[in-house]
């Protein structure tokens, strides 16, 4: 057992969310660091194609544990963290309402929690929440966004079931680890993309109204590669020392919002967008969101000054503390990255 790392080889781990896009890559990499005592927890609908890909390419995916199940189920749960001594919990929630966000954010880390101290031989939970629970409503355009800004205090207001759901979750983590002295981390990765998700962020852009609308074009994104960010994953699981930190997981070498889309017209299809500056676009996002209130609800305020500012506003980024503290550092530089996320288009047309 290395000193540096809190499990030994043989100990078990639990990667719940498995089967997703940042899943299944924290399983490959958890493999890749000798792991060989590995248990995948995996809804029943889930696509299991791409992490079975990944098994099958790996020389010790043959001992890796499948357990299908619901983690609002605390039967599910209680088989899922029998035995286990490390949790990565990557499985969310992604439904719409702010209720159905609670009960598959939230109620089912409960759960999960609850199972790990009572059948488990808890060393340590990782928690994978997201850039969701920050608000940068305050912050000046330019400021750097790191782990001690405010967090969003009005979710509600922002039109973010999935944001709301991550908040409360994070409450819950820190709760069980004061209360009951649970070891954990909490990593809030930035934008994360990579091969296996074809979707520009809407940090780039929105196509809500039959064409693209670029906001801005100056914004850096928070940028993560899928493999760099299941490296930090993997670390903040066995690093010894971090009890109860936050991470941003953010790469060394960003984009801007325009760099970026110029890269995929370039190279994936040119199409017809518009760009608008930040200014006017906080300020149709502001007569919505009061437009919304005085209908009552009926136009929802899908687009308000909390999203604008979260999304488009224009801050920098920061991953000093996850290169200093986790040790991490990118696997994948940028052109790579970049490259790989690209080249995806391109196989699927040819």
């Amino acid at each position: 057992m290395d000193a540096k790392y809190l499990v030994s080889p043989s100990d078990r781990i639990l990667v719940t969310g498995s089967s997703g896009f940042i899943g299944a890559k924290v399983v490959e990499t958890v493999l890749e660091y000798g792991f060989t005592n590995v248990r995948c927890f995996v809804r029943p609908s889930s696509d299991l194609s791409r992490l079975k890909e990944i098994l099958g390419r790996s020389q010790r995916g043959d001992g890796v544990e499948l357990v299908c199940g619901d983690l609002l189920s605390r039967n599910d749960c209680e088989k899922a963290a029998d035995g286990v001594s490390v949790i990565y919990h990557l499985a969310a929630g992604f439904d719409k309402s702010f209720a159905g966000a609670f009960m598959n954010s939230a109620l089912a880390t409960r759960n999960l929690m609850e199972a790990f101290m009572q059948h488990g031989e808890p060393k340590r939970f990782v928690n994978v929440s997201s850039f969701a629970v920050y608000s940068n409503l305050k912050l000046k355009r330019g400021a750097v966004l790191d782990e001690s800004c405010p967090l969003e205090d009005a979710p509600q207001e922002r039109y973010d079931a999935y944001g709301f759901g991550k908040l409360k979750q994070e409450e819950l983590v820190e709760e069980y680890g004061n209360k009951h002295k649970l070891s954990y981390v909490i990593l809030r990765p930035g934008t994360v993309f990579g091969p296996g998700k074809r979707d520009l962020s809407g940090r780039i852009g929105i196509d809500t109204f039959g064409f693209f609308i670029q906001v801005g074009g100056s914004n850096l994104l928070p940028l993560t590669f899928v493999d760099n960010c299941a490296e930090a994953v993997v670390l903040s699981g066995l690093k010894a020392g971090v009890d109860g930190e936050i991470f941003n997981v953010v790469d060394d070498q960003l984009l801007t919002s325009g760099q970026f889309l110029r890269a995929y017209k370039k190279r994936v299809k040119p199409f017809f967008s518009v760009r608008i500056p930040y200014a006017l676009a906080y300020w149709v996002c502001a007569l919505w969101e009061k437009y919304s209130k005085w209908s009552k609800g009926q136009l929802p305020p899908a687009f308000n000054r909390r999203r604008c500012a979260a999304e488009w506003k224009g801050n920098r980024y920061s991953n000093r503390k996850l290169r200093e503290r986790l040790g991490w550092r990118p696997r994948v530089n940028l052109d790579r990255a970049l490259a790989a996320f690209l080249a995806q288009f391109q196989s699927q047309e040819s």
